[in-house]
């Protein structure tokens, strides 16, 4: 079969190598140059919007999908009307918006922080004034790793999150003093069939996620798979979707608030290429082309450690034992996520010496 991606990050470098055993072929469609995905299949170097190219695209694989959720609707839509495309852009176009986003979530029954849109600098006063402060006020559209956002604290601070972020379409939302920030991977099949794997606590720097920890028996497991369930099914949804949370603490009692949705494979999920039976990458593969799902099950314990900026050298990683190095191929740069490692272990005590090792390794690479 021969599998079609939009996009050539590594996340489609990562779908290809898992792809690939299953006899899978890869034909990626990116406008960069140096697309990191580029060396594992055929990458068609074009816009996004090129009619001409995205027909070559089409004609060159049996089923798409897409790596990153910014693909422009038109793209989807294009490429939709021609073979499969998996998941729908349906799914797209609510997860390129939060504010469709959020509202899914509320017809969907989903508990969200408090949200208002905002098209104006007098909209801003008024949603500040209904919904208080501290509130976070967002764009609807692209913002990503902590792009795009503006923590309001005080009346202050509101023209100046207006000048940097006015003149497009907004969202406000309640800050939520949040205990844990947990994502929940679930797998779909055409056949309407679901598995999950267990959800994972994340822990954000800068906005970006530095490490990701499978949690087993964790007690919102079940709220979790509920909510990506309706939000599946509603959607029509076939592969992986990411659907990250807040724990809100304090008379919440630990309930799960919705932040947003990724209609694809998410990188709080990368540990599941050693940490669970089948990976994240394999079961969107296999839920595109209608295979059965895999086994979601833990083959132990793990932790996954994002590279930010630069990468620790291998000789250091490959000594401490337990650790899987991941690279992309990127150019190292400022708060570009260039590779990651997953470090696993039969018990706790094994885990957190070894996490300890390699964390110390990232934070002297990142200096």
């Amino acid at each position: 079969m021969k599998v079609g991606i939009l996009g050539a990050g590594q996340l489609g470098r990562m779908l290809a190598l898992a792809g690939y055993p299953l006899d899978f072929d890869f034909v990626f469609l990116d406008p960069a140059t140096e697309a990191c995905a580029a060396p594992l299949g055929t990458h068609i170097h074009a816009d996004y919007v090129d009619e001409r190219a995205l027909a070559e695209f089409c004609v060159a694989v049996d089923v798409a999908t897409y790596e990153f959720e910014n693909v422009p609707a038109k793209t989807a839509e294009f490429v939709a009307a021609r073979i499969p495309l998996l998941p729908a852009p349906v799914a797209l176009s609510v997860g390129q918006d939060r504010l469709s986003e959020k509202s899914l979530f509320d017809k969907l029954g989903i508990p969200v922080p408090r949200y208002m849109p905002v098209a104006t600098r007098e909209a801003l006063d008024f949603a500040v004034k209904n919904i208080g402060l501290p509130a976070v006020l967002k764009t609807r559209r692209l913002g990503y790793d902590g792009k795009g956002q503006a923590v309001l604290k005080k009346p202050g601070d509101l023209d100046a999150a207006w000048a940097r972020l006015g003149g497009q379409p907004l969202i406000l939302e309640a800050f939520v003093p949040f205990e844990r920030e947990l994502s929940c991977l679930a797998v779909r099949g055409k056949d309407g069939e679901m598995r999950f794997y267990p959800v994972v606590e994340n822990v954000h720097r800068d906005g970006i996620l530095r490490t990701a920890t499978p949690k087993a028996d964790d007690p919102l497991q079940k709220d979790a798979e509920d909510y990506a369930r309706r939000v599946c099914a509603h959607l029509g949804y076939v592969g992986v979707l990411a659907f990250e949370f807040f724990v809100a603490g304090g008379s919440t009692g630990g309930k799960l608030l919705a932040n947003e949705i990724a209609p694809r494979v998410h990188n709080s999920g990368h540990w599941t290429i050693e940490g669970a039976v089948c990976s994240q990458f394999e079961n969107h593969l296999r839920a595109i082309a209608g295979l059965p799902l895999g086994s979601t099950a833990l083959r132990g314990l793990s932790v996954m450690v994002n590279f930010i900026g630069d990468t620790p050298k291998n000789e250091a990683l490959a000594a401490i034992p337990g650790v899987h190095i991941h690279h992309y191929g990127k150019t190292p740069k400022p708060q570009r996520k260039v590779g990651h490692a997953t470090v696993t272990a039969d018990d706790a005590a094994a885990l957190a010496e070894r996490l300890a090792r390699l964390q110390t390794l990232v934070a002297a690479a990142e200096s």
